[in-house]
């Protein structure tokens, strides 16, 4: 055990050293990683035209040249134009100086309200401060001068002469060096995209290689997975963001604000910035139109063209349009945007989202990174009966209701009590016989349970009704009712009883509301003494007997239960719930020694079923049997 705990430390201080290794090379090597990924992003994109080429048997790489032609033109173009538009924005900007001063006196000075007469009677008392201070300051200096300063003081009456510094100037090579930077990352981007949509099959094939060709299936599915969801993120993010755009240009031209092109285009290309991209598409243009406009009421308009569009399309079109294609949690991406950005910068925080998508769809895909796809993943890391269970331990009613109330909305009450209740009561019957819950969470697990399982089955009630009486009116409503009434002639007598503690009950409970609504008479008989659970039944003279017995000691609770019952009376059809049982159930059947006649189910939903094969004149056939043992033993 101990050599057990070593291996494990020392596997987790491998990982963390991995971890921080990692992020130090992503770092100082990120001259090298940030071009390679914005290149592997563009080959993401740009890969359906490429195929679409290769469709017209257009030779690899001319189709390639050609297409990233087209977009290093295109984005050069774009780059040439926005720079131009950017320097008559500057150059109209001392028009508008005393526009700019009048509103910033308006603001400092707001005239003869009340706020501006408190304004300025502070200023008034800050300017008699400092100016009593300089004078304290002066007499001081006078006196110390006439001590120490020759006689005359002339020496420290003179002021301080400041200094500055002033860098040297670089000469042209800087101003070269300033643009060639950027302009050589751009080439080298456009020279791995173009590698990469040349040779995309060969790099698969290597990074298939590289993780381990024993796992050609998952890493197969992940490449796949991975371009898909980044491919069609990008195209949706595209197509969002240029909308985006032109909404904001067609707005600000008729608004009045110059340059409105130039300012749509900007807010379609900060936007692929998460989160801070519209902030810093909408100050330029907010700030102009407050210079150039008398008054406030179009600049206000301005910014809430940028507001509004930011709403609707961040709150509505892109969860509906690529919500669920990246397949990261929102807390995922936020906390990647801020990893990304710290490691890379602005870059970063174009390639955070992207990036985080492939890093998910590894863990998904590959078993020894799947702890990335649980930290990063949208998907529920909790199945909703631990969910539920989960919220009963930490004493929340409200979460633990919301947990039914998000399943019910898209399955079925029988589905909610097999798939959800029940399993999360299983999980508290294993703790509870583990002496794990105390006595307060036991009974706030069974109050609370029951309460949500009536108040399901009201409602329940209610849109069966309400269902019923919209079909009577309707003209194709016959034939149901025809079947209600052939059903509802020959209804059954059931009783469901539990067969030892506080879990059985509650799902005997939950049977009988489902046995209710198929149409039969059903009775739960409360948790008492077994005696007592018998006697209660005997004294119903149901026609089928139900056990609720959940595990883990389902199978001996049961036992006891049945042959009380065997006791009482032998014309019950009784059918034993074990649910959730995993075992053979006819073994457990022999192990029980149950009549041929009587039935063993796993779930709710067979328990039903049961309810629908007709049962056999049991109390005639069994008086016949005694008769006969009667006489023969006489």
């Amino acid at each position: 055990m101990a050599q057990t705990d070593n291996s494990q430390r020392i596997s987790q201080f491998v990982v963390l050293i991995a971890f921080i290794v990692a992020i130090g090379v992503l770092y100082f090597a990120r001259n090298i990683f940030i071009p390679f990924s914005l290149a592997i992003l563009f080959a993401f994109f740009l890969t359906p035209v490429v195929r679409v080429f290769d469709k017209l048997h257009v030779p690899r790489m001319l189709s390639c040249l050609l297409v990233v032609t087209i977009c290093v033109a295109l984005l050069g173009w774009l780059t040439w134009t926005l720079a131009e538009q950017m320097a008559d924005v500057a150059g109209e900007l001392p028009q508008y100086r005393s526009n700019v001063i009048k509103k910033i006196d308006a603001i400092r000075a707001p005239g003869n309200h009340d706020v501006g007469k408190a304004a300025a009677a502070l200023r008034e008392i800050e300017k008699d401060l400092v100016n009593s201070k300089a004078t304290a300051d002066n007499k001081a200096g006078g006196a110390a001068s006439s001590g120490h300063g020759g006689g005359d003081g002339t020496m420290n009456s003179k002021a301080p002469i400041p200094v500055q510094v002033v860098p040297p100037d670089g000469g042209p090579f800087e101003s070269l060096d300033a643009i060639a930077g950027p302009i050589g990352m751009f080439g080298i981007v456009a020279v791995f995209t173009l590698f990469m949509l040349m040779r995309r099959e060969d790099l698969r094939n290597r990074f298939i290689r590289l993780i381990g060709h024993q796992h050609l299936h998952a890493v197969t599915r992940a490449i796949d997975d991975a371009t898909s969801r980044v491919s069609t993120y990008f195209r949706a993010q595209f197509v969002v963001n240029a909308s985006y755009g032109l909404i904001v240009g067609i707005s600000l031209h008729f608004i009045g604000v110059p340059h409105a092109l130039l300012w749509g285009v900007l807010a379609a290309l900060m936007r692929f910035l998460p989160y801070v991209g519209f902030l810093i598409a909408s100050v330029l243009p907010v700030l102009l139109s407050i210079a150039i406009f008398d008054g406030w009421a179009r600049p206000i308009l301005t910014f809430m063209v940028y507001a509004l569009l930011e709403v609707i399309v961040a709150n509505l079109v892109e969860p509906l349009l690529y919500g669920a294609q990246t397949g990261i949690s929102s807390l995922a991406i936020l906390v990647a945007a801020v990893f990304w950005t710290v490691l890379w910068g602005p870059i970063g925080l174009i390639l955070s989202t992207p990036l985080t998508v492939c890093v998910g769809v590894l863990g998904r895909f590959v078993p020894q990174l799947r702890g990335l796809n649980i930290l990063l993943g949208d998907e529920a890391v909790l199945p909703p009966e631990s969910q539920y269970y989960q919220r009963l331990l930490d004493s929340d009613r409200h979460e633990a209701r919301s947990v039914l109330e998000k399943y019910i909305s898209q399955n079925s009450l029988h589905q909610l009590y097999d798939a959800v209740l029940m399993p999360a009561l299983a999980l508290a019957e294993r703790d509870r016989h583990a002496n794990n819950l105390d006595e307060n969470t036991e009974r706030f697990i069974t109050i609370t349970t029951k309460a949500f399982i009536e108040d399901l089955y009201d409602r329940q009630r209610e849109d069966s009704t309400d269902a019923e009486e919209g079909v009577s009116h309707g003209s194709e409503s016959q034939a149901g009712i025809a079947e209600e009434a052939a059903r509802a002639a020959q209804p059954l007598s059931v009783a469901c009883m539990p067969a030892r503690d506080d879990a059985d009950e509650i799902v005997s409970i939950m049977l009988s509301q489902l046995i209710e609504l198929a149409g039969h008479a059903s009775q739960s008989v409360p948790l008492q003494s077994p005696s007592a659970i018998a006697s209660a039944v005997a004294g119903q003279r149901p026609d089928v007997v139900f056990i609720s017995a959940l595990p883990p000691l389902a199978v001996a609770h049961a036992k006891d239960m049945y042959h009380r019952l065997l006791r009482q009376s032998r014309n019950w059809r009784i059918v034993i719930g074990l649910w959730n049982f995993s075992g053979d159930a006819e073994k457990v059947k022999q192990r029980i020694g149950m009549r041929d006649g009587d039935k063993i189910v796993l779930n709710l939903e067979q328990a039903i079923a049961e309810l629908e094969i007709a049962p056999a004149p049991a109390q005639e056939t069994l008086s016949h049997a005694i008769a006969a043992e009667s006489v023969s033993g006489k």
